[in-house]
């Protein structure tokens, strides 16, 4: 069943996503514990369709900014063995579609990591609608997904004792955007 972007109390059009109350964020096994990180640099817009189920969104990632609190680590997940920073400096993300299945809102899209470009969907939950204090009208969404980095072309890995390893291959990507209405 559709919904209108009046009904949400948004209005159609381009909606700009605020990096500065915004977060890109990512999980990974990391020998027998999770490493959080996040992204710093990204930019991207949503464009609000009257029927919300038309709406689409992309997204650019500067790898370079990547933040897991540790500066080696860092370095590391930014060269060839993982990221590839220097051939591949971002990471780009485009709607090919949204649905609803029963309670759920679903955003279809292709995820480009090194290069490697595969299809990915994304829990989304619609956070609202408001004025902000500069006199601006902003919207809040929760994305939520996961990817196997292997399907990007990212095997570097180093073997444990037993059948365990370095890393994990499942990733999991929360973001919460801000987006303020252009």
């Amino acid at each position: 069943m559709s919904v209108t972007a009046a009904e949400l109390g948004l209005t159609a059009g381009t909606w700009n996503i605020d990096p500065a109350h915004s977060e890109v964020t990512f999980t990974i096994r990391h020998l027998m514990s999770k490493v959080r990180g996040s992204f710093t640099a990204f930019s991207g817009s949503v464009e609000i369709a009257e029927d919300v189920l038309a709406s689409t969104a992309t997204a650019e990632i500067e790898i370079s900014s990547i933040d897991t609190r540790n500066a080696d680590r860092d370095a590391h997940v930014r060269s060839a063995d993982i990221l590839d920073v220097e051939n591949h400096p971002t990471i780009k993300f485009v709607t090919k579609g949204v649905r609803s299945e029963g309670d759920k809102n679903l955003l279809d899209g292709e995820l480009t990591i090194r290069g490697v470009s595969r299809p990915i969907t994304l829990d989304v939950e619609f956070n609202g609608v408001g004025e902000d204090p500069w006199g601006g009208t902003r919207a809040g969404f929760t994305a939520t997904g996961s990817i196997s980095r292997k399907e990007y072309g990212i095997e570097f890995n180093v073997p444990l004792s037993g059948d365990k390893a370095l890393l994990g291959d499942k990733v999991d990507i929360s973001l919460e955007i801000q987006a303020v209405r252009a």
